[in-house]
């Protein structure tokens, strides 16, 4: 279901305002707008968000010693093989691609879970809390995919709030690449490559319609280069 987007220039003066208080650079002036006025925006249906999180979490597993065959096997038994990319199927199932870039998803897993209502908060200056790591599924004692969404009881934010914390994570994205081109620290415990981590999270988690708007990328094409 898509409800009518928030007035993106009101939204972006927001964001601009919020980096403006971090103390970070500001795009440029024709940095774009996420969305454009009459459009709509959504949420992808709370079962996908919750598989890909379950999905991310298992890679993030294989990436700290998870054996194949158990990785395979729980993903199995929660019938979520459909929902794994080759990329991340592919280092699953015999550890190729670049353990190091699939490591980072750690945030990306945070952005889906704040999305989920599982954490209060999204706070760019601060690392993911270890009460929201205990609330993904428990591996090692065997909690299954279904067990894992019963005990969470996923209760997911109103779309416009997402969109909002996107537009601030877009302009963020950009901020955070500009310091580090110019070789200035964060001005807290994240870095660039948590902060697009979590930009790819919102970034898949929104569903925008609009005439400017394609379908919904799959999650290996979520496109994050502007």
């Amino acid at each position: 279901m898509t409800i009518p987007a928030p007035d993106p220039r009101a939204i972006r003066d927001a964001s601009l305002e919020e980096l403006s208080r971090l103390g970070v650079p500001l795009p440029p002036p024709h940095f774009p707008l996420v969305w454009e006025p009459g459009d709509e925006v959504g949420l992808r249906p709370t079962g996908e968000l919750e598989a890909r999180i379950a999905i991310l979490h298992v890679v993030l597993a294989r990436c700290f010693g998870m054996p194949p065959e158990a990785a395979m096997r729980w993903l199995q038994a929660g019938q979520l093989v459909e929902h794994v990319t080759p990329p991340e199927w592919q280092f699953i199932v015999d550890g190729q691609g670049d353990q190091r870039s699939f490591a980072l998803h750690h945030d990306a897993i945070f952005a889906l879970g704040w999305v989920l209502g599982l954490t209060k908060h999204l706070d760019p200056l601060y690392v993911v809390d270890k009460q929201f790591m205990e609330l993904l599924p428990n591996l090692p004692a065997n909690e299954s995919f279904a067990e894992w969404r019963a005990r969470i009881l996923a209760a997911p934010r109103d779309a416009a709030e997402v969109a909002a914390l996107l537009d601030l994570y877009y302009c963020l994205d950009w901020a955070y690449l500009e310091m580090e081109r110019l070789g200035v620290p964060p001005p807290g415990e994240v870095n660039a490559n948590a902060i697009g981590q979590r930009r790819w999270g919102l970034e898949w988690a929104v569903v925008l319609r609009g005439p400017y708007h394609p379908a919904p990328p799959g999650w290996e094409e979520v496109d994050l280069s502007t």
